[in-house]
């Protein structure tokens, strides 16, 4: 008799059709744009747009994972245990963990652009200025490296596998 193994580990053959890497210069240049708009905060709207600047990014924050995982939830539930948050760039927020559907991680982003947008618009008919533009850059900056990402793999085929690795994005075919 033949022993089986415990764990029956299951193997996926996935080949990689494109691999583009993000250089750290352009990831430290990313990361001074939220200092500019500091600066700018405080020079036009003085010390109360550093309390909206600062406040308006986890506000943001959560207003995205809001969107995604309601999106994530109404399309499968299966797709939510592969969504961590992730602290380091240029990947910051609810972003996905594994090897990824292509068509879901840029349905989820475009609907993620046009809802945020819309509920920071609702914001300005209430809010002051300062913390509107605050909640405007937050949510510009934050997508700005997936859509870049999307972008970069728009001429590909759809029906591939996206992951993001700390340095770059791959784009793989099962």
């Amino acid at each position: 008799m033949i022993a089986e193994p415990e764990n029956k580990a299951t193997f996926y053959q996935y080949r990689l059709l494109k691999k583009k890497s993000i250089a750290r210069s352009v990831i430290y240049s990313y990361l001074c744009l939220p200092v500019m708009m500091l600066f700018f905060n405080l020079l036009a709207f003085s010390w109360t747009g550093l309390f909206f600047f600062l406040l308006a990014g986890p506000i943001t924050l959560w207003i995205h994972y809001v969107i995604a995982r309601t999106i994530l939830l109404l399309v499968r539930t299966s797709y939510t245990k592969r969504w961590r948050w992730n602290l380091s760039m240029p990947w910051f927020g609810y972003v996905p963990d594994q090897h990824f559907s292509y068509r879901m991680f840029a349905r989820v982003h475009l609907n993620m652009s046009w809802i945020g947008l819309c509920i920071i618009t609702i914001c300005l008919l209430w809010s002051p200025v300062s913390f509107t533009l605050s909640l405007l850059f937050w949510h510009l900056w934050m997508l700005g490296p997936r859509f870049y990402a999307i972008i970069i793999l728009a001429r590909e085929r759809k029906d591939g596998l996206i992951k993001l690795n700390d340095q770059d994005v791959s784009y793989y075919l099962q």
